[in-house]
C-alpha cells in the first residue's frame, strides 16, 4: 500500500514528474502489473485535471492557521448548505471531547436554557464564548485556535459546572424581569455566570435572603451595562477586565465598585449623569429599553408574570381631533401628542386591570377601580403626583410625574 497525499500533485507540474515520482516510490515496479497500471492511470488523470484541463481550480493557502482554513471553507461552501462558523467550530470541538458528544450536549443545553423564565435567545456562539471565559482561558476570542485540545478537555471537565453557572445566571436575570424581549446583548449573562461559578455555585442564589445585597449589586451592574450598551462593540474588551476583577475581588460579594471604577472615564463608562437619566425618560412605548427602565422603576413587579405596559392617560385619546373636541387649547396640543408615548405616561399594570382599563380616562379609572384604602399605596407605587388627574391637566401631571421618576432613577442608578 502506498499513500499518496493529494496536495503533492501541486508539485508534480509535468507529466514526466508523475512518472519520476512513481519510479522513486517504487509504485511503477509493483510486481502486480494491474496495480502499477492503476496507480499510473489514477495519478495521470489527477495530473491532467489539475495541470492540463484545469478542471479543478485551486488556491494554495500557505498558512496553517486553522481559523483561515475554516473561513475559506465557509466561503467556498456557501453554495451548499450554509454552515455557520460556530457549526464548524463545534465540529472541531466535538472531536476533542473524550466522554461526551460536544455538539449534542451544547445544542441540547441551548434549547433548555432558552426556556427559562419568559424565554431567552442564547445561541451556541454565546455558550462557546462563555466556556472560554468561565474556564479562565486567557485568550477568549472566538477563533478555532482557542478551542484546541487542551482547552476543550478543560471545558469538558468543567461542563457540568459551566451549565449550572449559566442556568443559575439566567434564572437570576429572569427574576430581575429580563428575557429575550428586553436584553440587548447576551454577553451580559457571561460575567454573572462567571461570578456564580467563582463563588462556588451556591444553590437558590436568586431567592436566598442572605444574598439580597449581592443580587442588588449584580442587578445594578447588569442594568447599567445593558442601558450603557457596554457590550455593543468588541465585547472581549469588556469581558476580560470584568473577569479579572471578579476573579480577584469576589470575597466580599459582587465587586460592583471596582468594575465601575475600572471603566470610569472610558467609552464604556457605567456611571449615569443627569443627562443620561433625562435621556432615559425619552424612551417610548414599545422600545426595548422602556421595559428595562420600567423594571428599575418597579423593582417589586415580577416581570416573569404578566405585567402589561399601560398608558395612564389612554393613548387612543391623543389625536388632534379628539384633543380639540375635548377643548384642549391649540398651543398645548403638540405637547400632549409628543408626550403621550413617553415613560412619564406609562405604568406597569397587571394583565386583568389593564384589560378592564382600556380607554377609560385616568381620573375616572382611579376613582372607580382603586379602592379608597389602596389609593395611597397605588399612588406611591406608580409615582402618581398629587395633582388634578383630569385629562385637561395632562401636561401638569406629566411634568410632575417625570420629576418623581428622575428621583427614583437617580436613587437606583447613581453611585
Amino acid at each position: 500500500h502506498h499513500w499518496f497525499e493529494v496536495g503533492k500533485i501541486m508539485d508534480l507540474k509535468e507529466q514526466y514528474d508523475v512518472m519520476s515520482y512513481m519510479i522513486e516510490t517504487g509504485l511503477a515496479s509493483n510486481p502486480d502489473k494491474e496495480k502499477a497500471q492503476y496507480a499510473n492511470r489514477t495519478l495521470s488523470k489527477l495530473h491532467s485535471v489539475i495541470h492540463v484541463n484545469k478542471t479543478i481550480s485551486y488556491y494554495l493557502e500557505k498558512s496553517t492557521e486553522l481559523d483561515k482554513v475554516l473561513n475559506i471553507f465557509i466561503r467556498v461552501n456557501s453554495g451548499g448548505t450554509t454552515l455557520s462558523y460556530s457549526d464548524l467550530l463545534l465540529s472541531f470541538a466535538t472531536a476533542q471531547w473524550e466522554n461526551r458528544d460536544a455538539r449534542e450536549e451544547i445544542n441540547e443545553f441551548v434549547d433548555e436554557i432558552n426556556q427559562i423564565g419568559r424565554g431567552f435567545n442564547i445561541n451556541k456562539d454565546i455558550v462557546l464564548k462563555a466556556c472560554l471565559v468561565l474556564c479562565d482561558i486567557s485568550d477568549i476570542s472566538f477563533k478555532v485556535d482557542n478551542f484546541n485540545r487542551t482547552n476543550m478537555l478543560k471545558i469538558e471537565e468543567e461542563w457540568d459546572d459551566i451549565r449550572k453557572a449559566i442556568r443559575d445566571s439566567l434564572n437570576l436575570i429572569s427574576s430581575f424581569g429580563f428575557s429575550r424581549e428586553n436584553i440587548t446583548s447576551n454577553n451580559l449573562m457571561i460575567p454573572v455566570a462567571y461570578y456564580l461559578k467563582n463563588i462556588g455555585l451556591p444553590n437558590n442564589f436568586e431567592t436566598s435572603t442572605s444574598r439580597i445585597k449581592d443580587r442588588k449589586n449584580i442587578k445594578l451592574w447588569f442594568v447599567s451595562a445593558l442601558l450603557k450598551r457596554i457590550f455593543s462593540f468588541a465585547p472581549d474588551g469588556a469581558l476580560k477586565p470584568i473577569r479579572d476583577i471578579i476573579k480577584n475581588e469576589s470575597s466580599n460579594g459582587f465587586p460592583l465598585d471596582s468594575i465601575f471604577e475600572h471603566f470610569k472615564g472610558t467609552n464604556r463608562s457605567l456611571q449615569f449623569t443627569d443627562d443620561d437619566i433625562n435621556n432615559l425618560l425619552c424612551s417610548k412605548y414599545g422600545q426595548g429599553d422602556t421595559l428595562v427602565i420600567l423594571s428599575i422603576l418597579y423593582p417589586w413587579a415580577d416581570l416573569r408574570h404578566n405585567f402589561h405596559v399601560d398608558h395612564m392617560f389612554p393613548k387612543s385619546e391623543f389625536t388632534y381631533k379628539k384633543l380639540i373636541d375635548r377643548g384642549i387649547p391649540e398651543e398645548k396640543i403638540n405637547y400632549f401628542i409628543e408626550k403621550c408615548n413617553l415613560i412619564g405616561n406609562l405604568q406597569l399594570l397587571d394583565e386583568i386591570p389593564n384589560i378592564e382599563k382600556k380607554a377609560m380616562d385616568f381620573d375616572i379609572w382611579v376613582k372607580e377601580r382603586i379602592p379608597a384604602t389602596e389609593l395611597e399605596e397605588y399612588k406611591r407605587k406608580n409615582f402618581v403626583p398629587d395633582v388634578d388627574l383630569s385629562f385637561a391637566n395632562f401636561d401638569i401631571f406629566f411634568k410632575e410625574r417625570e420629576k418623581m421618576l428622575v428621583e427614583k432613577l437617580n436613587s437606583e442608578l447613581k453611585r
